[in-house]
């Protein structure tokens, strides 16, 4: 859906497509319900405007950065170098000399301690324009180029916000009337918010300034950030895992919800012919009243073997607090960690255990190391099978999970067959894309001949897997 024109209305479905295309759903309905929004409000209150659509648009948790993002890009807060009524300063006071980046800092610095948003916001675009265009010094001397452009990162160096912390904490503490540690705690961690919030208005400017040159869609395919739900486990750095693991929760109240629904749909079992041709006699033959076989729902023990090494650690991480959201749909949960062997940590995800820093403790307490540290999947399920075989039984679910990168080592898939053999349900989640599996060390398909191998590189496709795999 695109429009290039049509005044308002054609802005908002371009807006729309915008967030479509990156991921967010929005229907027909929620669209509607945004022109309403904008038809009501008053579109100078910029910040009533983005609340407005927000609630209108948006209906799941994690699309919000997704959301603000783009609504900078379609909606700016100016045009240009706007209107600033912050003045830069400038060395000798000349209009068109070089920016006092001292005297720039002490501003930023009173702005900061006042905490004035719009002020600093202000401060923001005439900084952009200053320090951060195309042939800009280090010194803060804005240069000329054949075609615009604005670097954040620039800016930033050059005002280097982050050093006036102290600063400005020791001109709070001398008109303060409480000096205590932990009101000394509360002063630095409201400034460090104010600095962070400084930097994304920064960044917020070049990426405005950048699309006016560059265009919208081309800016917005690299500057807006991934749905956290469609991040890759394998390539998430520090920052996107703790925002996962933080989703662990809303994702298991949605997962259970799903399950309630299909149990619902699902009360009856399967049809019971006999009964059903008992009771047609009644009926001179007609099946009338069909009979089912009662459900017998039974909630399964859950046998978990999780590859804790490397990057996949991430990944193991993440599948293993959201099984633990949902050990309710099971009668028994065990959890088993393999590098080069396996051992148990079933105790480390027990309810009402600590899980922050899990996975160090694992590493720290778990014997799964024998000698250089590198995967075997093989030597694991052979260790597994030795010392916890019997954990396994009719009425387990084995819940593998790794990239079956084995090292070249041997992938033992006998023990995995039998292993295989003795529970009731087996499968594998394997975060690497599916494009990848058999290539170079990968045992994927050999091992995929063995069991089911579902692909989980991101939070939305494991919910997917897990979803279909909950016992109903």
């Amino acid at each position: 859906m695109r429009s290039t024109g049509h005044g308002l209305p054609g802005h908002l479905v371009d807006f729309v497509g915008a967030l479509r295309r990156h991921g967010v759903s929005v229907g027909p309905g929620e669209t509607v319900d945004a022109a309403r929004v904008l038809a009501v409000l008053d579109m100078v209150h910029r910040e009533h405007v983005r609340e407005g659509l927000a609630a209108a648009l948006l209906r799941r948790s994690g699309q919000r950065e997704v959301f603000d993002t783009l609504f900078e890009l379609y909606f700016p807060a100016a045009l240009g170098a706007g209107v600033s009524e912050v003045d830069v300063p400038r060395v000798e006071d000349a209009e068109d000399g070089p920016v006092d980046v001292d005297a720039l800092r002490d501003v930023l610095a009173d702005l900061l301690r006042a905490g004035d948003n719009a002020a600093l916001a202000e401060l923001a675009r005439a900084a952009v324009d200053a320090l951060g265009s195309s042939g800009a010094a280090g010194t803060g001397v804005r240069g000329a180029s054949a075609q615009p452009g604005w670097s954040a990162y620039q800016a930033l160096r050059v005002l280097s916000p982050e050093t006036l912390l102290a600063q400005i904490l020791a001109d709070l503490r001398e008109g303060a009337d409480d000096d205590s540690e932990f009101a000394d705690e509360v002063r630095r961690r409201e400034i460090r918010d104010r600095i962070a919030a400084f930097r994304k208005m920064v960044t917020d400017e070049v990426r405005r300034r950048s699309a006016e040159v560059r265009g919208r869609d081309q800016v917005a395919r690299s500057a807006v950030p991934t749905q956290t739900e469609q991040v890759e486990f394998l390539s998430a750095h520090a920052e996107q895992l703790t925002r996962l693991r933080r989703t662990v929760h809303p994702l298991a109240r949605r997962l259970a919800s799903r399950l309630a629904v299909r149990r619902r749909h699902a009360k009856r079992g399967e049809l019971d012919m006999r009964r059903t041709l008992r009771r047609s006699m009644s009926t001179g033959g007609v099946p009338m009243r069909p009979a089912y076989r009662a459900r017998r729902p039974g909630r399964p023990e859950l046998v978990v073997l999780c590859d804790v090494s490397g990057s996949v650690a991430g990944f193991s991480h993440f599948t293993l607090l959201l099984v633990q959201a949902l050990r309710e749909q099971f009668s028994k949960v065990r959890v088993f960690a393999f590098v080069e062997r396996a051992d148990e940590v079933t105790h480390l995800f027990d309810p009402g255990a600590e899980l922050s820093g899990v996975m160090q403790r694992v590493l720290r307490e778990a014997d799964v190391v024998a000698f250089d540290g590198h995967s075997d999947y093989g030597g694991s399920f052979g260790s597994f099978a030795e010392h916890w075989g019997d954990a396994i039984g009719p009425k387990s679910s084995l819940l593998v999970l790794g990239d079956a990168r084995t090292n070249y080592r041997d992938p033992n898939l006998t023990v995995l067959k039998r292993l295989v053999g003795q529970a009731r349900h087996a499968h594998w989640l394997n975060p690497e894309p599916r494009r990848q599996w058999g290539s170079g060390d990968s045992a994927a398909l050999r091992y995929a001949d063995v069991l089911p191998m579902h692909e989980c590189r991101t939070a939305a496709q494991l919910a997917d897997v897990v979803e279909a795999l909950l016992p109903v």
